[in-house]
């Protein structure tokens, strides 16, 4: 492993330091010590562009550009609605348009995955090898200058201030001292904004230098697999003979039970029949796909033999009619239930399962590579987190519940407003709907209106503050209506997750329990 340098000029080494700085700054001023809001996307459309800026080459690498849009495009998504996967889909597009230009060619997601991971790791070096390389410029000749006594000042200064912080926080007078003397600059400083400050540093120090690993990652190479496990074509065949008579019976069960409708077993009900069945036949199906990985590489002797290719076919083709069912059983249970985030998930994980299945049987019948089936089932999971990245789930979740709930006529179970309240948000403009649907109790609809104007206030605290402010939530509240009446909440009382409102807990402990 060796570091990447382009031996750039002085000149350009203060422009990266300046850019760095500045993204520092930013982020203080954006992010720290508040929740994310839509400053965190225009923090990492701010870093894109002076990653582009300061990396000349990724101008010139179609690749590179293409991986930078990305970048950009992830961060505007950001910007309209913070969240974790947004942000580390932006952080995984701007890493690759730093190192794509550094590779000839793509090759396949495994290497790169271990190189980003590699890349990650090394960046926490990265400042201290380039400080430890400014500090080994040669003095030029006539005395000394401030670009060879810089360097020796970094050390002393950086440790300094990370002691003075820590008697700061353990001494009150040396606190008290420093805030004295500017308290607009001491008053806010603390250990934790100074790691703040040190992590963003790293983080944006990797792209605007990043480090050239020289590391190569292959997959199994043809054979490999079959010569570990010890298989042999008879054994393949009679396994996959097997297999296919087995998963034909649990298909033909779900066929009786699951997709006519017909009468379940003596003492089982519907609900746990779908919820019992769901996940271990996903597991199954994962397990039939390693199975035909390991066993039917291209080129080797069993992928070349016509039974052992009809079998996989066949048996392929009952794994996504296993996978299938498997949904079947989740929206089962979804109409006797509810909808949550973690089921839709867990409905779309199913789907790309089912993805990943028919690509594994279509490397096998075409003789792609192992690198084409990682890219390939790379690219349906990235199409899968993008859109996820874009489209609230919670929202559709609270939508379907409110739309299904037992109270409006529906099938489903009777509406969950503790889940409700905990979606926020998301739930906000269904929760509007429900509170003006004539077909609710009276009561209902007091609790559903204390939930709504909890989240609504939660929200209008929120959007009042610049740092915390987020577009997609600015929407939500545009819509509501006009005439919308709110809940005066006495502040006294807190609002229960169920729409009741209880005594706020005293802050302090009465006199007689201490």
């Amino acid at each position: 492993m060796s570091s990447f340098a382009v031996s750039p000029s002085r000149w350009h080494f203060l422009i990266k330091a300046g850019l760095a700085g500045a993204l520092v700054i930013a982020a203080d001023r954006l992010m720290y010590g508040v929740l994310p809001g839509s400053t965190i996307g225009v923090f990492a459309i701010g870093w894109a562009l002076a990653t582009a800026f300061a990396q000349p080459f990724i101008r010139h690498d179609r690749r590179a550009l293409l991986a930078l849009g990305l970048a950009a495009a992830f961060g505007g998504v950001t910007a309209f609605d913070p969240s974790l996967l947004g942000w580390c889909l932006f952080w995984i597009s701007l890493t690759l348009a730093v190192l794509l230009p550094r590779q000839a060619r793509f090759g396949d997601v495994w290497a790169w995955g271990f190189n980003i991971f590699l890349q990650t790791f090394t960046a926490l070096l990265g400042p201290v090898t380039d400080m430890i390389r400014v500090r080994q410029v040669r003095r030029r000749k006539g005395g000394l200058r401030m670009a060879s006594i810089v360097p020796h000042l970094g050390l002393p200064l950086l440790g300094g201030a990370v002691f003075l912080l820590l008697f700061a926080m353990a001494n009150p007078l040396v606190s008290e001292a420093l805030s004295a003397i500017d308290p607009a600059l001491f008053g806010n400083l603390d250990l934790l904004r100074f790691f703040f400050w040190a992590i963003i540093l790293v983080a944006v120090w990797a792209t605007l230098r990043p480090r050239r690993l020289r590391f190569k990652v292959s997959p199994l190479k043809q054979g490999d697999a079959t010569r570990i496990i010890g298989v042999t074509t008879a054994s393949v065949t009679l396994s996959l003979i097997l297999f296919n008579l087995m998963f034909a019976m649990q298909n033909a069960l779900d066929i009786a039970y699951l997709w006519s409708n017909t009468g379940l077993p003596d003492g089982m009900s519907f609900a746990e029949y779908a919820h019992r069945g769901a996940y271990p036949l996903i597991a199954t199906a994962l397990l039939a796909g390693g199975f035909v990985l390991l066993t039917t590489q291209p080129g080797s002797e069993m992928a070349g033999n016509k039974l052992i290719r009809r079998l996989v076919a066949l048996w392929v083709a009952q794994n996504v009619f296993l996978v299938a069912s498997s949904i079947l059983r989740v929206l089962d249970y979804v109409d006797v239930y509810s909808l949550t985030r973690l089921r839709l998930s867990a409905l779309l994980w199913m789907a790309l399962v089912a993805t990943g299945l028919v690509l594994i049987a279509w490397r096998m019948l075409s003789g792609k590579t192992i690198g084409w089936l990682l890219n390939a089932n790379a690219t349906a999971a990235t199409i899968l987190l993008a859109g996820c990245s874009v489209v609230d789930l919670g929202s559709i979740a609270a939508r379907w519940n409110v739309t299904h709930a037992r109270e409006v006529g529906g099938t489903a179970t009777p509406i969950d407003l503790c889940y409700l309240h905990s979606l926020g948000s998301a739930a906000l403009l269904p929760l509007v709907d429900l509170e003006r649907n004539p077909a609710i109790a009276s009561d209902l609809r007091a609790r559903v209106r204390v939930v709504r104007t909890d989240i609504q206030n939660r929200m209008i605290t929120q959007q009042s503050d610049w740092r915390t402010w987020e577009w997609r939530a600015h929407g939500r509240l545009a819509q509501l209506p006009a005439d919308l009446e709110t809940v005066k909440i006495p502040d006294n009382r807190r609002v229960g997750c169920d729409g009741y409102l209880f005594p706020k807990v005293p802050s302090t402990f009465p006199e007689y329990v201490r």
